[in-house]
């Protein structure tokens, strides 16, 4: 029996964790935000441990100086000596249900060898100075853009907008607003596992991108209304090799669009893309992710109504630099990952349900995002379809970088239970250009033009 969309009883004792006004979009006061001075982290995280201590206190995060010399490969797991506290399976997850995520039972009940191992929980997620500096500007000058929060924000940049949420989509900006750096390069893959349980490599891509919104120089009017740019080269499989893609997320949809054009590959020219958002199938995931499963959750807000359920404690995967040291044969078993690569620990979360606004159409009519309090980058999704069965589930894979610092999301696994397999997306295992932040790029990359340069004649 597939879960269904009701949200459990013990997930809802638990949400009194911290309290949230219902006040429609309300201004912070100084007051509230002199708060992420002291109680609070300076992301809006409580600064406390939970009761019992299996959650610490943050302390500041995991950070060291960078050497300064090009990455190599894969950032080294800090906690590899570490072992697991105990295990979830097959046999005892229902004791555990509260902290677990309905695609997680889901796992559970269908898979007998599925397996959580849980360690330690390390609180490393942490950012420079500046990006506090300007979180807590943001806590009492950002607002709703006037059109409304489901279609923009304004007054907030270097930072996450909002780190005293009052509603749903203040905590979903938080997501799509989270810190990854000022700009990346990195080579990543998509390799699917279907039904048959046998793994295909279904993509492969060149990511150069840039997070305008992050410059350090920033202002809330000067980073131009697009909040990320990304530039892919394919490199994989064979018959996409010189296909280009460029795209711009802005931060109001209704002044901006989702702009985006395309290189394929013997046309030597650019064309503009059509809207590649929402529920648009991805291209590179064979049929298992849509454009708007990226990062778990990507891409306009405007199709949900977000609401703002709570906080919880779960087990979320976390610090998982060991997973993309490890070879993808290794990763991928035939009906989930495999759970020997993988670390799980206790963590807060918040937890925002989102359903159909009034009027829009998307094929995943309910979902349930839960995001890290530390980072506010999602962790989890499920997914429900229009006859309330459990569709989706979705998990990223947290990645810890203490050179820059941050932890952001890593790669992602994408379970289709009506497909029968899962997607394992964003991977960078043993790829060629590790996951680099970099200074930020000469703006005229991200141009149409730039793309057509990159044309294979």
């Amino acid at each position: 029996m597939r879960s269904t969309a009701v949200l459990s009883a013990a997930l809802l004792a638990t949400v009194a964790l911290t309290s949230f006004s219902t006040r429609p979009h309300a201004q912070v006061t100084e007051q509230e935000a002199a708060q992420l001075k002291s109680r609070l982290t300076p992301v809006g995280a409580e600064r406390a441990g939970n009761a019992d201590g299996s959650i610490p206190a943050w302390t500041g995060g995991l950070a060291t100086a960078g050497s300064g010399a090009p990455l190599t490969g894969p950032r080294p797991d800090p906690f590899a000596g570490e072992k697991p506290l105990f295990s979830i399976t097959s046999k005892n997850f229902r004791e555990y249900a509260d902290r677990l995520p309905e695609g997680a039972k889901h796992l559970f009940e269908r898979d007998p060898d599925y397996r959580m191992d849980i360690y330690p929980s390390h609180r490393t997620a942490a950012a420079p100075d500046w990006v506090y500096d300007n979180i807590y500007r943001n806590a009492t000058r950002a607002r709703p853009a006037p059109e409304g929060i489901a279609y923009g924000v304004e007054g907030a940049a270097g930072g996450i907008p909002f780190p005293l949420p009052k509603d749903g989509f203040q905590a979903m900006w938080n997501h799509l607003l989270a810190f990854w750096g000022q700009a990346r390069e990195v080579t990543v893959s998509t390799y699917v596992v279907p039904g048959d349980g046998v793994a295909e490599k279904a993509s492969g891509y060149k990511e150069i991108a840039d997070f305008p919104y992050y410059y350090r120089d920033a202002t809330p009017d000067s980073y131009g209304g697009y909040y990320f740019k990304t530039l892919h080269m394919a490199v994989a499989p064979a018959s996409r090799v010189g296909e280009g893609y460029l795209n711009w997320q802005p931060i109001n949809i209704k002044r901006h669009d989702f702009a985006a054009w395309r290189l394929l590959p013997g046309e030597h020219r650019v064309r503009k893309a059509p809207a590649i958002s929402y529920d648009v199938p991805n291209t590179d995931a064979a049929g298992y992710m849509s454009e708007d499963e990226y990062y778990i959750f990507f891409g306009g807000l405007d199709h949900y109504d977000f609401k703002l359920v709570g906080k919880a404690e779960m087990f979320v995967p976390y610090n998982n630099n060991r997973l993309y040291a490890k070879p993808v044969a290794e990763v991928l078993g035939r009906s989930h990952p495999n759970p020997d690569t993988l670390r799980y620990e206790l963590h807060r979360v918040w937890v925002i349900d989102g359903t159909l606004a009034a009027g829009a159409h998307d094929v995943v009519p309910h979902r349930r995002l839960y995001l890290d309090e530390d980072t506010w980058m999602a962790v989890y999704g499920d997914s429900w379809d229009e006859q309330g069965k459990l569709w989706k589930f979705g998990q990223a894979t947290m990645y810890l970088m203490p050179d820059v610092p941050a932890v952001v999301i890593g790669s992602q696994f994408i379970h289709d239970f009506e497909l029968g397999g899962y997607a394992y997306t964003f991977a960078f295992n043993g790829e060629a250009t590790p996951y680099t932040v970099t200074a930020p790029h000469p703006a005229t990359l991200f141009s149409p033009e730039s793309l057509s340069a990159r044309s294979v004649r």
